[in-house]
This record gives structure tokens, sequence and C-alpha cells, in this order.
């Protein structure tokens, strides 16, 4: 029986967020800690609404603070699946922040996040291909499997001569 297939635009979500005290370190910036969990929550939405299953986080890549954000700023974030394997998904996770009173606006953070869609009890199960359709959609799930060998390499999950597409970058 052949896969259910779903279109990239259907696992798109947004997630606002107003960075409040709480929110914040000592110099009046987003803690570090609070974006992940932001961004493990948005990625989280996207992978089940591709999957319509339970999903666990299974990986989290490169989360590199650019741009601090400050209290009071809007945060939105923004998430959606760039790849279906078997089970797992690539999430891709873009961070804008928003200081409304001055009107600028600037792409904060970018993640890569993956995902494995499980049964009740907690056991892998097949999610549906993900068809991409615009240039972008195409270059992100293009540039997946690659990102996904080098964590499964990184991870001791696989041998360094079987990343067949990392191999091909140096050729």
């Amino acid at each position: 029986m052949a896969r259910k297939t779903k279109k990239c635009s259907d696992s798109w979500v947004t997630m606002t967020e107003l960075v409040l005290p709480n929110d914040t370190n000592t110099l009046n910036n987003l803690m570090g800690g609070r974006l992940m969990h932001w961004m493990d929550v948005v990625s989280a939405i996207s992978a089940q609404k591709h999957s319509n299953r339970i999903v666990v986080t299974a990986s989290a890549d490169n989360i590199s603070f650019r741009n601090p954000i400050q209290l009071g700023d809007v945060v939105t974030l923004t998430a959606k699946v760039t790849r279906a394997f078997s089970s797992s998904m690539e999430v891709y996770i873009e961070v804008f922040a928003e200081n409304i009173p001055s009107g600028t606006k600037f792409k904060s953070h970018s993640a890569f996040f993956t995902f494995v869609a499980v049964d009740q009890g907690g056991r892998p199960i097949d999610v549906p291909e993900l068809i991409p359709e615009t240039d972008e959609e195409k270059e992100l799930y293009e540039g997946a499997l690659r990102r996904r060998q080098l964590r499964l390499v990184l991870a001791k999950r696989m041998k360094p001569e079987d990343a067949t597409e990392l191999k091909s970058i140096f050729d």
C-alpha cells in the first residue's frame, strides 16, 4: 500500500509570543531556554499537523543566537515540515522579533528540529510523504537528506562511509 502524501503548506504553523519580565535574563533579553521551548512547541505542532499523530522531539540542530530579543518584543515563530522519512520529520523554524513602538523587525534565529511520530504505545509509526511545491520548499526538501545523514553520523547511528548524500558534496 502506498504511503499517503501531504503538501508542505499543510504543516505551516505560526505562533506569537510577547517577551515578559519572567522570560528574560538580567540584561532584559529573552532567555535562550525560553526561546528553545517556544521553538520546540511550534515545531511539534507542525509535525503533528503533518502526521496526524503524537510526536516526540528527536533532535534540535544548530540553534544559533544571532540577535538578542528584548523585553517587550513580540516574537513570531514559523514552522513547517521540510521532509518526511518513514516515521521522522524534519521541521524548519524561523524566529522573528519585533519592537512595535520603534517599528523594527528582524530575523533572530532559525533551526531544524526532528520529530518522530509515535503510536499510543510510544512506538514509531509511518508518516505521510511530503510534496514540496515552491522553490524554497524544494530546496529545503533536497537538503534534508544531507542534514539527516549528518545528524545520524554525529550521533554515531550511521557510519560516515554510508552517508552517500554527504559524500556527494565533496566528490
